[in-house]
């Protein structure tokens, strides 16, 4: 309603700059943060993931980061109330919400719902999980392309979490989940939602997904990755995320550490490819052909974001 509280979101993919545009925008219109990266959520898993500093978190209210065990898991569904909540909170206070962050299903699940799907099994999860192991890392990929290929479809080869939990959608349920996932949303209400998308050169981009990754070894990715893998195992979730994954490979001499910095800028390249088609079919995204931290892309976002208000 043309009367309801704006909501920014700041959307687009790895190394676009998400996390200085929106401090930007924080400090003009008196806002607050809202995390929507999932493995920024997790507690101890820090030089991966590309947080914000302490010295950034000080210039803004942030929120909905370092909440998640390790070891634990949290739903696209979960996070979608525990943010909700949070947008209500902000917006009690009279700041401006800002969501920033790159994981399209979470974005997703809190704009537009999520359908209601069955409880989790552990030991259906248990199972699959025991197969993954014996089958290989591809396996329920397969199984859930033979399941629901439209979700195997969306649902990328090395996310196992996502993967079982499609899997056990489709079977305690008896229905496929991409059919599960047009029924019963729950869109949210109560905001002016205003999508302001990153669009920075393709090259430029790429420049800088490689010197972040290879920035991330060089700050001591690997020996965070052995710490965490030797306090919870490899069950802690995040330890499947791009980097973690590869320092796990050089910890159990699969790799070495020039191919893994390579492997590592590879992934995210293609994962941002991955963001910007998912991002693409978000309705009424204002693009800004650049990188959050210029100067240029900061005034223009001020600008839209101004005239929204204006026109409030």
């Amino acid at each position: 309603m043309p009367d309801d509280p704006l909501l920014v979101v700041l959307l687009g993919p790895t190394a676009s700059a998400k996390t200085a545009l929106s401090l930007v925008l924080a400090e003009r219109f008196h806002g607050e943060i809202v995390n929507c990266d999932s493995v920024a959520m997790y507690r101890e898993f820090e030089i991966g993931t590309a947080k914000p500093t302490l010295a950034e978190r000080a210039r803004a209210p942030h929120h909905l980061f370092d909440f998640v065990e390790p070891d634990g898991y949290i739903t696209a569904g979960e996070y979608s109330n525990r943010a909700r909540s949070v947008l209500a909170e902000i917006e009690a206070r009279g700041d401006l919400p800002i969501v920033a962050g790159g994981t399209g299903l979470y974005l997703r699940a809190l704009l537009d719902g999520l359908f209601s799907g069955p409880r989790r099994s552990e030991h259906l999860r248990d199972k699959l999980r025991l197969r993954r192991e014996s089958r290989g890392d591809d396996y329920l990929h397969r199984v859930l392309a033979r399941l629901d290929r439209t979700a195997a479809e969306k649902i990328h080869a090395n996310d196992t979490p996502k993967l079982i939990r499609a899997i056990e959608v489709c079977i305690t349920s008896r229905q496929k989940m991409s059919e599960l996932w047009q029924k019963g949303r729950d869109p949210l209400q109560g905001f002016r939602v205003l999508r302001l998308g990153l669009d920075p050169p393709r090259k430029q981009l790429y420049d800088r997904i490689n010197q972040r990754a290879s920035q991330m070894f060089e700050s001591g990715l690997v020996d965070e990755t052995r710490r965490l893998l030797d306090k919870y195992g490899e069950t802690a979730t995040p330890l499947t995320a791009l980097g973690y994954r590869q320092a796990l490979q050089i910890i159990h001499n699969e790799i070495d550490y020039s191919t893994a910095v390579q492997a590592t800028q590879q992934a995210h390249r293609n994962y941002a490819k991955r963001q910007m088609t998912w991002f693409r079919r978000e309705p009424d995204v204002v693009w800004l052909k650049g990188f959050g931290d210029e100067a240029g892309i900061q005034q223009e976002a001020i600008a839209v974001i101004e005239n929204k208000t204006q026109r409030q």
